[in-house]
């Protein structure tokens, strides 16, 4: 496992947020996106969860709800790493995998985009 501290990894969460391009970064509204040590115990190599309501299945309902969450889980994470370049790497591919569950593109066509 790579030694990489929740301070650094959040910082590397907040870098892949930052080099999302803008015209997709503004179209992602009400997500919060948090890091979490351990993924929950019934998929403990989860790397992220978005968990929300994606874009293609807003409709005029929506709208007074809590913010859809991005988790990016560290611990599975730096476990799956050799080295902190693949470390920021996995970081980026997770991030823009649980952004691209918020626009509605499933599992499927991110493993065949390359973000699996």
């Amino acid at each position: 496992m790579v030694d990489v501290s929740r301070a650094e990894f959040e910082r590397l969460v907040e870098q892949a947020l930052d080099d999302v391009p803008a015209e997709l970064a503004d179209l992602v509204r009400n997500v919060a996106v948090v890091v979490e040590d351990h993924a929950p115990p019934d998929d403990p190599g989860l790397l992220g969860l978005y968990e929300g309501t994606p874009l293609t299945e807003r409709d005029s309902w929506y709208g007074g709800v809590l913010p859809d969450t991005i988790t990016i889980f560290r611990l599975p994470l730096l476990a799956m790493c050799g080295d902190a370049d693949e470390v920021r790497h996995e970081v980026v591919v997770t991030v823009v995998h649980e952004i691209a569950h918020h626009f509605g593109i499933d599992d499927a066509r991110l493993h065949d985009l390359g973000y699996g």
